[in-house]
């Protein structure tokens, strides 16, 4: 098994940290705004932050390299969610299988959702391991073309916690930017954890250089989920990330007997549709709930493939067709 390095520049404790106990809308001490904004006249570490915010910003030493490995792929696209449980990863496998139906593109996925990596079992390759060459570590390949790297390949065993704070989660994402041979990439589809936390600034820290070309957001009916959502839209905003759109999972359940359509979680507030007009953003498509999605990620197949006449794959293939239109494509 390969072991996973730690290099120091990467792993080091970040002085310009966020601390534990900054108020909510804190900028951070790399930010102009450190010790000046409104959220820092009360907080208690409004002088360290105004000092650490004025001396000089020392260059991360992994930029360079993965400035160099990025040259090789054309489109990064990140995959987010407010909230875990909404079908994230499992559009992430969708959408790579997709672009690597054609035997042409070149696919990778990153799954940078380092405390729970679930793309290997969907895609039917937990099993495997990460085996490093002189050109770096080479993914792990679904099909010839389709390529993925996940810290799922470092664990001894599916059932291992991984227990790590921010600095070493960084130092991974790092790893995976820097010293992975992605080759020449059309796309590189990065899965990212729920939420707004260490792995996606880390994501968009490291390819702020390189160039993000935009984000698909996840969600589910309920205003449970929307809520978390609109978190998340505000946060790629905030990074200078574009949205691409937003995917609605979930929405409804056609019975494979009957016919008869159910709405599994309710849209009491209007549902992705309703969101998506608030936010100014594009709603991509809903994809309705079908049982053999979730027997398709348990058996490590393409849920397209297995069931190409689903309205589920209709809608999948729908929304990645569109965002291939709006990335020119």
């Amino acid at each position: 098994m390969l072991a996973i390095q730690h290099p120091v520049p990467i792993h080091a404790p970040d002085p310009l940290a966020v601390p534990e106990n900054a108020p909510e809308h804190c900028p951070g001490p790399d930010s102009e705004l450190a010790g000046k904004g409104d959220a820092c006249q009360t907080c208690p570490n409004q002088a360290t932050c105004e000092s650490a915010s004025t001396k000089p910003k020392v260059a991360d030493p992994a930029l360079p390299f993965i400035r160099d490995r990025m040259t090789n792929v054309k489109r990064k696209i990140l995959v987010l969610s407010g909230k875990g449980g909404v079908g994230k990863s499992t559009f992430t496998a969708q959408l790579a299988w997709a672009f690597a139906a054609d035997e042409d593109t070149q696919t990778g996925i990153m799954d940078v959702d380092i405390c729970g990596p679930s793309i290997p079992t969907i895609l039917g390759i937990a099993s495997e391991q990460v085996h490093s060459s002189a050109s770096g570590w080479s993914p792990v390949y679904v099909t010839d073309n389709l390529g993925v790297m996940s810290v799922g390949f470092m664990l001894p065993s599916a059932s291992s916690a991984v227990m790590w704070r921010g600095p070493k989660k960084n130092g991974l994402i790092g790893q995976f930017l820097k010293d992975v041979d992605w080759g020449n990439l059309d796309y590189l589809v990065i899965d990212t954890p729920p939420g707004t936390s260490d792995e996606h600034l880390t994501v968009v820290n490291y390819l702020k250089e390189s160039g993000i070309d935009g984000a698909v957001v996840i969600t589910t009916p309920q205003e449970v989920a929307l809520q978390d959502v609109r978190r998340e839209i505000d946060f790629c905003r905030k990074v200078g990330i574009r949205v691409l759109g937003l995917v609605e999972n979930m929405a409804g359940f056609v019975c494979p007997g009957c016919k008869h359509e159910s709405q599994i979680f309710k849209p009491t507030t209007g549902g992705g549709k309703r969101l998506a007009e608030e936010m100014g953003i594009e709603l991509l498509g809903s994809v309705p709930l079908d049982p053999r999605i979730g027997k398709s990620a348990d058996y490590g197949v393409s849920f397209l493939d297995e069931y190409p006449d689903s309205p589920a794959s209709v809608a999948y293939l729908d929304i990645i067709d569109r965002i291939k239109d709006i990335l020119g494509d």
